[in-house]
């Protein structure tokens, strides 16, 4: 079956107390467009949910599945689109998008948050072909790795970091996307709901398979994994190929140390270890370790989250 082409609300459509400016975003599961606020004259941004795999639009707004053996795909998605807007609802960070609202409307739902100017860090790493500088990669990934920390606190994981949903405001200063993949931290691995969201380069060994042992150490694998394509200007070889042997990835600190200090190599490599046991434990052991210009600690040396 072809792909369905999926047709945007037009400029101008009013949704709630929004107007529609234009379309700005997409991906697999939801549009996302720029609007304004006509109570307040704020301009945000509106994500959409509309999967591309099996809804369409049936007039001007409505959306609507495709057949009706899809229903229940699509309803899963809307739960979950609404689990979304709970996460970030109770999420305030300062590199964390910021939520004004959330609502159902043409049979789907829409997530209304604050609209920031700025770039995508994937579509930069690809214009940029990677070799970003020391100064960028601080700038962006210690405060991403505070905004992970709070998450984790929250006892909430990402599960689909990665370039593209990594927005850089004026100054490199991040923004955290894209919580569709969030998921409550479980004190039984075996029962815990996995994200069927994987992306490969950035998504760790366990996020494949379904009595993988994911935590907080996921998500640090997917920072270093951004990391690391700061550097080489593409994505890193999937985790399962690398796991198999099929793919071979040198250590940055081998590749890179006449470019880069010695310390943000280490912590690129540290945090892309595949086994998660050999990784930071936490998003702030490896932010501490970056502002630190510490690296990668001694083996017989147990970070802080250890001795707690």
């Amino acid at each position: 079956m072809s792909e369905n082409p999926r047709k945007a609300l037009l400029p101008r459509s009013q949704l709630d107390c929004y107007r529609i400016v234009r379309l700005i975003g997409s991906g697999g599961f939801s549009l996302i467009y720029l609007a304004r606020d006509e109570e307040t004259q704020d301009e945000v941004a509106i994500k959409e949910y509309f999967p591309k795999q099996y809804a369409t639009r049936d007039n001007e707004y409505g959306v609507t599945v495709i057949d009706e053996k899809r229903m229940t795909s699509f309803n899963r998605g809307l739960k979950l689109f609404f689990l979304e807007a709970k996460a970030l609802a109770n999420l305030r960070h300062p590199n964390i998008v910021n939520v004004r609202n959330c609502f159902i409307d043409n049979d789907s739902a829409y997530l209304v948050m604050d609209y920031e100017p700025g770039k995508n860090l994937g579509t930069y790493i690809k214009k940029r072909q990677g070799g970003l500088s020391t100064n960028f990669i601080m700038t962006v990934f210690p405060p991403l790795l505070d905004a992970l920390n709070l998450m984790h606190s929250q006892q909430h994981l990402h599960l689909d970091i990665k370039p593209g949903n990594i927005h850089l405001r004026p100054g490199g200063n991040p923004l955290l996307l894209d919580f569709g993949a969030v998921h409550q931290i479980s004190d039984e691995p075996e029962t815990m709901h996995k994200s069927q969201i994987i992306t490969p380069g950035f998504s760790p060994v366990e996020q494949y398979y379904a009595k993988g042992n994911i935590g907080a150490w996921s998500d640090v694998y997917a920072v270093g994994a951004t990391m690391r394509a700061c550097l080489d200007g593409k994505p890193p070889p999937a985790s399962t190929d690398r796991d198999a042997g099929k793919e071979n990835l040198q250590p940055a600190v081998e590749k890179y140390i006449d470019r880069y200090p010695r310390w943000l190599l280490e912590c690129v490599d540290w945090a892309m270890e595949i086994d998660a046991f050999q990784r930071p434990a936490s998003a702030a052991d490896l932010r501490d370790a970056l502002l630190e210009q510490s690296g990668r600690p001694d083996v017989d040396s147990p970070t802080e989250t250890e001795l707690s």
